[in-house]
């Protein structure tokens, strides 16, 4: 991926802490980052804060600390969705957590906050784990450690890691982003960020506090040097199979649409990978994706490269009752094989053929008198796909109307590779790193006038 197309570029807009990248780790790709431990003194008091959007469900390891098998902390995600956090040292739990609450939203960002001092004198305080600004009480495994218990922070020999812990499958499958390593200091989340007064969103904030000489701060900005500290202190973490490429520009403070791979509730999904970017499937059946953003209002634009083209594809977008079914069904338009546009079970003569390679845009008004949808191909107009659309009747094009909700959504049949691009992160290479009107989302294609990239920031002006 080129470096221009991951430069965040926030127009005029302004969210007071403004934080202008991330790092998408990827679980098929191995991916990790981690610093040895230089300092092997004080075992006992420190803080993880990082923020963290998921964009798989199942078991990764996330978080973690330690040398081997046997001495290890270790952070993940449960394939049951919980948070699972313990420290195994010396043949024994050093303190072992697993919340009751789960953790599968793939379509928003988590503030996670790991704060340990087991000098505490008060059992309960020793171990904290914060989601959101909110700490966590109610566990159905919690294991609490003795007063003064060293733990693998520090461990002679070790390392911290970041997507991973000890280079062991499985890896994470998230984006990641304002990741802090605190030593001698147990932190509370108002450390890092702070509810908003008007809306009561918990919100990312500069660092309040003090970084000592072992502390690290990975914000990720350089994408020529991904695991640069920025704490001053010159402790740069290694990079494992993590490149330029997979810096992106969604944020917590500009949270971009993605897949979302919880819309499957009959099997019938395409495999959703590359930071919820990327949707494949290798078998002779409908599979189907859809968006974790729905609009009622607003112009918004996307585009979908064509990676590996079979014969069946459709792209467009559709109701929610109606994401996990195959072109052929109502509730949902497309563009489809060969140059055809469907609804309703219905086909029609529309726009070019495309083909592996071809990158399609869609532009969505949902401000018009009633909804209308342009395709391009390669950037050249194909037309209206659909326009002056209503619910119901036979043949009727069943695009949303106003006081309902569109998603984006693939079709294909097949051994297909859609790579989509809502503006925040794309798989496929981008050479030009155009932007919409506000300066949001990196696209191939320049968004028309008047529409935007489906991002929190857009959403909250025009949605």
């Amino acid at each position: 991926m080129e470096t221009l197309q991951r430069t965040a570029n926030r127009g005029s807009i302004s969210t007071g802490f403004d934080i202008d990248n991330s790092v998408v780790f990827e679980t098929a790709n191995s991916e990790r980052v981690y610093r040895a431990n230089g300092n092997t003194g004080q075992r006992r008091t420190f803080t993880i804060s990082a923020w963290v959007k998921r964009t798989a469900l199942g078991y990764h390891r996330t978080f973690g600390v330690g040398v081997s098998g046997s001495n290890q902390m270790n952070i993940h995600f449960s394939n049951t969705h919980e948070i699972v956090w313990y420290d195994y040292h010396g043949g024994s739990y050093s303190f072992n957590y697993k919340t009751n609450r789960l953790f599968r939203d793939t379509s928003a960002w988590y503030h996670l906050v790991f704060a340990v001092d087991t000098e505490q004198g008060t059992e309960a305080n020793r171990v904290r784990l914060y989601v959101n600004g909110v700490e966590e009480t109610s566990f159905a495994t919690q294991t609490e450690p003795s007063q003064n218990r060293e733990t693998n922070w520090n461990y002679a020999n070790g390392s911290k890691d970041v997507g991973n812990i000890l280079n062991e499958a499985p890896f994470a499958s998230c984006y990641m982003s304002e990741v802090y390593h605190i030593n001698d200091q147990q932190l509370a989340p108002t450390d890092f960020g702070e509810f908003d007064d008007d809306t009561g969103i918990w919100k990312p904030k500069e660092f309040s506090g003090t970084f000592g000489s072992e502390d690290s701060y990975l914000n990720f900005d350089s994408s020529g040097s991904m695991g640069a500290d920025s704490s001053g202190n010159s402790n740069d973490f290694t990079l494992s199979n993590i490149t330029s490429a997979d810096q992106a520009t969604d944020t917590p403070t500009n949270n971009f649409c993605t897949l979302n791979p919880l819309m499957n509730n009959t099997g019938n999904y395409l495999a959703i990978t590359e930071g919820g970017t990327r949707a494949t499937v290798a078998t002779t059946a409908y599979k189907t994706a859809a968006s974790s953003i729905g609009v009622s209002s607003g112009k918004w634009y996307w585009e979908v490269k064509l990676t590996n083209m079979n014969t069946i594809t459709a792209m467009g977008v559709t109701m929610p009752y109606y994401w996990d079914t195959d072109y052929t069904f109502g509730g949902c338009v497309y563009y489809g094989q060969p140059a055809q546009r469907y609804n309703n079970s219905s086909a029609s003569f529309y726009g070019a053929t495309y083909a592996t390679g071809d990158i399609i845009g869609f532009a969505l008004d949902m401000d018009a008198t009633t909804p209308t949808m342009t395709c391009y191909k390669n950037n050249v107009s194909q037309g209206n796909l659909f326009s002056g659309l209503s619910i119901g009747g036979a043949g009727a094009a069943l695009l949303p109307p106003k006081e309902d909700f569109y998603f984006a959504k693939l079709v294909a049949y097949g051994n297909n590779t859609f790579d989509i691009n809502f503006g925040g992160y794309t798989a496929f290479t981008i050479s030009s790193a155009a932007s919409d009107a506000n300066g949001y989302g990196t696209f191939e294609f320049a968004p028309p006038s008047g529409f935007y990239s489906l991002c929190s920031q857009n959403l909250a002006l025009y949605g």
